[in-house]
């Protein structure tokens, strides 16, 4: 027994334990079409770095077919999530070669939902850039467009879920790296409340609460399922999200009522403007919200714009030199920047010239800043914005330039980050990035649940995402909205021409 492609690509993963479930098809039938669907495009998309046929075939006769996502096909992001006895090379060419002692939590709960791991998926490293271009193991290409970027960090996620190699893919999600490459890739991107998914055992918070991990798919009923699935705190949690009053999957089918949702299109980090595609779609989608009875304003959150990304920076320029004291721990010996990639290297080199005062500041003024959004809130139940101030970036074009480069190649050579503020490198870097990514970092400042919906296409056939924020806690009125805009204006058969 097997399944074609185009019978296979036609469920979701919620659709394809179905089967398994009815007995219409076994999981190991299931999982030959994704390995299949990896040799045929994985080539041109460099979506997946580590298969794990050997394994995961094994695997599939230990698959409870009560399960949600019994048998069903999937791929773990090469960041933070732990698969034990394999790497988790978080982008970076020494990770790549030490082993894990054990699964993560939250893997451990993909493998209870009855999901199958068939291999990890690309991410740059760290997880630090909004695409996914690794020097360590090349650059991800978008299926809708080889010559774009799918995003980051969870471009390799994304791009494997667009291009039909499986129905869903975990990815996380610390300043966009979710809702970016969901936006990139046609997907839905979902990134909930503070504290929903386990960080255990190994790790306390990501980047100070910021990151959160979860999954990229195709349909909202998928990420709902998976959320259900994995959610709650693990033993040891520094703090849990609040408690849903029902399970999400069953949100999807309840009308999210007339909800109040303030939009707007005025960047909230960066000084960049809007692309004209990206307005186009966030006038199409108020439109749409209009015609299905939400009451629709346009109105932003009061920001001091340049002193919170100051502040985000900081802390992730922190978080960068402590993730490379922690690879040469780990390799038994001292940082070298030859061991990293300039930008993160140079990156890092902030974070260790930063004070501990300074780093405290930081932190306070962003808890002040998730502080000063919360009115906004209580007078809106969601805000609108695009995901993105444009559409996918071309391969390489938010990397730095050859003189950039030479830059950084001289202060890493000399480990002298007193040079940084002579040069202005991180300035224009952080620049060139809050530019393309001002509407996404500050809703994991807050915590708050936040999710890309794939409504907009532009006319070179590229999606562009629109993003939904809704108060910490309120996981389930994002879902109901969603599964609403789903059925409004369904996006779940529109799919590369070429995949």
């Amino acid at each position: 027994m097997s399944i074609a492609f185009d019978d296979y690509v036609r469920h979701d993963g919620l659709g394809l334990a179905a089967l398994v479930r009815s007995g219409e098809l076994g999981a190991a039938e299931l999982l030959e079409a994704a390995l299949a669907r990896i040799d045929a495009v994985n080539p041109r998309l460099n979506a997946v770095i580590r298969r794990r046929d050997d394994k995961v075939r094994a695997e599939c006769a230990r698959v409870d077919p009560a399960a949600p996502f019994a048998g069903v096909p999937f791929l773990v992001k090469d960041l933070i999530a732990t698969l034990a006895g394999e790497p988790t090379g978080s982008g970076n060419r020494l990770l790549a070669q030490v082993s894990m002692p054990r699964d993560s939590e939250l893997v451990r709960r993909c493998r209870a939902a009855g999901l199958l791991i068939a291999g990890r998926t690309n991410t740059p490293e760290f997880g630090l850039l909004p695409t996914t271009e690794p020097l360590a193991f090349g650059p991800t290409h978008n299926p809708w467009s080889l010559a774009h970027s799918p995003g980051g960090s969870s471009g390799g996620s994304a791009a494997a879920v667009a291009a039909g190699i499986v129905p869903l893919a975990s990815g996380g999600d610390g300043g966009g790296s979710i809702r970016i490459p969901a936006s990139c890739c046609g997907l839905f991107g979902f990134k909930p409340s503070r504290g929903s998914t386990p960080t255990g055992p190994d790790l306390g918070e990501l980047w100070h609460g910021f990151a959160i991990e979860h999954v990229l798919t195709r349909s909202v009923r998928d990420s709902a399922a998976m959320l259900d699935a994995c959610a709650g705190a693990d033993a040891g949690a520094p703090y849990a999200a609040p408690h849903c009053e029902r399970p999400l999957l069953e949100e999807t089918g309840i009308d999210p009522g007339r909800l109040r949702i303030a939009f707007t299109r005025e960047p909230l980090f960066g000084h960049g403007g809007v692309h004209a595609d990206c307005t186009a779609g966030l006038e199409a989608t108020v439109r749409l919200l209009a015609s299905l009875g939400h009451d629709v304003e346009e109105a932003a959150p009061p920001l001091d714009r340049d002193g919170c990304a100051l502040a985000f920076a900081t802390v992730i320029a922190a978080e960068a030199r402590a993730e490379i004291e922690q690879v040469a721990r780990l390799m038994q010996r001292k940082p070298r920047a030859r061991d990293f990639e300039p930008s993160t290297y140079v990156l890092g080199l902030m974070g260790r010239t930063t004070t501990a005062p300074a780093y405290v500041a930081a932190v306070r003024k962003l808890q002040l800043t998730a502080r000063a959004l919360a009115p906004f809130f209580e007078r809106h139940d969601l805000l609108l914005t695009p995901t993105l101030a444009a559409p996918p970036v071309t391969t390489g074009a938010l990397q730095p330039t050859r003189s950039e480069q030479r830059q950084m190649g001289l202060i890493n050579a000399l480990n002298a980050g007193w040079l940084l503020k002579a040069g202005g490198i991180i300035e224009r870097e952080a620049a060139k990035m809050f530019d393309y990514m001002p509407f996404t970092p500050l809703f994991n400042v807050t915590g708050q649940p936040a999710m890309s919906v794939p409504l907009h296409w532009n006319g070179a056939g590229l999606p562009i995402g629109m993003q939904f924020v809704a108060r910490l806690g309120e996981d389930a009125t994002l879902i109901r909205l969603a599964a609403q805009l789903e059925r409004a204006q369904p996006w779940f058969d529109r799919r590369p021409p070429a995949f």
